[in-house]
C-alpha cells in the first residue's frame, strides 16, 4: 500500500530544550522552505517558532505535558508527513518514555525522521520535499487479525454475579446454613442447650 504525499506536505517540528535554538536557527535559515509546508509544533518549540518565522504553526501541548504523544498521533493517523525531531542525546528527559514512543511510531509508519540538523539539511533540500512521493505504507494487515491469546475460551462461570441470590456461593444467600447473617441462625445460637442445665451465678 502506498500513499501520496502532496507537493505541500505536513511537518512536524519538535526540540529538547538544549536543542531549541539550533532548530530555530535551521528553522530560520530555511524559512522559505518552510512557509511551503504546513507546520505542526510541540507547545513552547512552536510558539518560539510563530514569533521567530512569522509563519502559522499548529500549536500542541508541551512535550512533557503530552506533545510528543499527541505528534505521535497524527503520525499514526496519516496527519503527519515529515518529522524533524531534535532531541538531546546528553540530557535526561522526564518524559523519556514519550520520546522513544515518538521515534518508534515514526519508523512503525515508514516517514522521514530528522533528528539533527545534518539529517535535516539533507532532508529538506531534496527534490522530493516539493514534489510528489509515493510513501510505502506497511500492511500491519496479519498483526490487527491475529489470534489473541485465550480468545473463545472464555468460562462464564468466571463472571457470576456475587449478587445474584440464585449463585450458591453468595455469601447473602439467606438459603446458605452458614450464612451469619442468617436471621435463623442466630435464633438457633441464643437458645440454651437442655442438657447443660441452668446457667450457673457468678456472685459479684
Amino acid at each position: 500500500m502506498t500513499l501520496e504525499l502532496k507537493p505541500r506536505k505536513r511537518i512536524g517540528l519538535v526540540a529538547h530544550d538544549n536543542k531549541k535554538l539550533d532548530l530555530i536557527e535551521w528553522a530560520r535559515y530555511n524559512r522559505g522552505m518552510l512557509a511551503a509546508h504546513d507546520l505542526v509544533a510541540t507547545g513552547t518549540t512552536g510558539t518560539m517558532l510563530q514569533r521567530e518565522l512569522d509563519l502559522p504553526v499548529t500549536c500542541l501541548q508541551s512535550g512533557p505535558l503530552g506533545g510528543d504523544l499527541q505528534v505521535g498521533a497524527m503520525i499514526a493517523d496519516g496527519s503527519i508527513d515529515f518529522l524533524v525531531f531534535f532531541w538531546d542525546p546528553l540530557e535526561p528527559q522526564p518524559h523519556d518514555t514519550d520520546v522513544k514512543s515518538l521515534l518508534r511510531i515514526a519508523v512503525v509508519w515508514n516517514i522521514p525522521v530528522a533528528c539533527d540538523r545534518a539529517s535535516a539539511d539533507f532532508m529538506i533540500s531534496s527534490p522530493l520535499m516539493i514534489g510528489s512521493y509515493e510513501r510505502t505504507v506497511p500492511d500491519y494487515t496479519a498483526h490487527n487479525d491475529r489470534e489473541l491469546p485465550g480468545a473463545g475460551k472464555v468460562d462464564p462461570a468466571d463472571f457470576a454475579d456475587p449478587a445474584d441470590p440464585a449463585d450458591p456461593a453468595d455469601p447473602a444467600d439467606p438459603a446458605d446454613p452458614a450464612d451469619p447473617a442468617d436471621p435463623a441462625d442466630e435464633t438457633e445460637r441464643a437458645q440454651p442447650d437442655p442438657t447443660l442445665g441452668p446457667p450457673s451465678k457468678i456472685r459479684p
